[in-house]
């Protein structure tokens, strides 16, 4: 009878809290780091660049406009593999998605598979290192998870459209509290938007940049040898100061929900 008793108030698990210790729950974790490690092996950041875009120009927008929808699967599927895996390739592949397709196809693709990208991430922290933390916390931890999670979607918005804070880096911390999921993937719809729509329409307008590019090289290549040459092109070149400001403007505006209760708070 107390056997009994006990199980009936013995508090329910946490979801993805390992019922304990099970080490399966670790592999999805270890796949991710390997897939990680082989796609920095492979120079998967270099292969998906700016330079490499104009190099292969012609080629790819010919495949493009010969297999449009195929072509654009296999960008969101790049995209969404890229955001998984933190290669440092996001960018240049949203202004690519804004040259190839136009920016009103682009935008919103970007956005879809970088959410689904961030999910994946998120998910697989939250199931393994967020579940080992909350066993493992303590009082303070849990009520900093907890506060953490009163608020998460004003905070995760302002995560996302800041973008002084590297993507892969909200995904992890946000697996590690105890957000929703579906609070998670609403924050990151939402506030990757604007960041997708400016990255898209820079990358409708690459096609002088790149004749810059090339006109460049071919000089360089005349007076000093093709092999003493490079092409030059980052997504930090062509992102303006005044779009930084305005996307750190936008989190600060998601952050007043969250600063205004704190304020209240304080008040009484």
């Amino acid at each position: 009878m107390m056997e009994q008793a006990s199980r009936q108030h013995r508090p329910d698990p946490l979801p993805g809290s390992a019922a304990s210790g099970r080490p399966w729950r670790w592999l999805p974790v270890v796949l991710l780091l390997g897939l990680v490690g082989l796609g920095f092996a492979l120079g998967l950041q270099d292969q998906l660049s700016l330079p490499a875009l104009i190099e292969h120009r012609d080629t790819i927008r010919g495949w493009v406009d010969s297999h449009l929808l195929l072509a654009l699967a296999a960008f969101a599927l790049v995209y969404v593999t890229v955001v998984a895996l933190s290669i440092p390739a996001a960018a240049a592949l949203s202004l690519a998605g804004g040259f190839l397709f136009g920016w009103v196809v682009s935008a919103p693709v970007t956005t879809l598979a970088a959410t689904a990208g961030a999910a994946i991430v998120f998910e697989i922290v939250k199931t393994s290192f967020g579940a080992a933390l909350a066993e493992r916390s303590g009082p303070f931890l849990r009520r900093l998870s907890q506060g953490f999670s009163e608020n998460a979607f004003s905070l995760l918005l302002f995560l996302r459209l800041t973008p002084v804070f590297p993507f892969w880096a909200v995904n992890a911390v946000a697996g590690l509290s105890r957000i929703p999921l579906r609070t998670f993937l609403a924050a990151t719809v939402i506030g990757i938007i604007p960041g997708s729509i400016a990255f898209a329409l820079i990358g409708a307008g690459l096609d002088g940049v790149i004749n810059d590019q090339l006109m460049a090289f071919q000089v360089c290549a005349q007076e000093n040898g093709a092999a003493n040459c490079h092409l030059s092109l980052s997504p930090a070149m062509l992102i303006s100061p005044e779009l930084l400001w305005g996307l750190s403007a936008l989190g600060l505006v998601a952050l007043l929900p969250t600063l205004l209760r704190v304020w209240k708070r304080y008040r009484t």
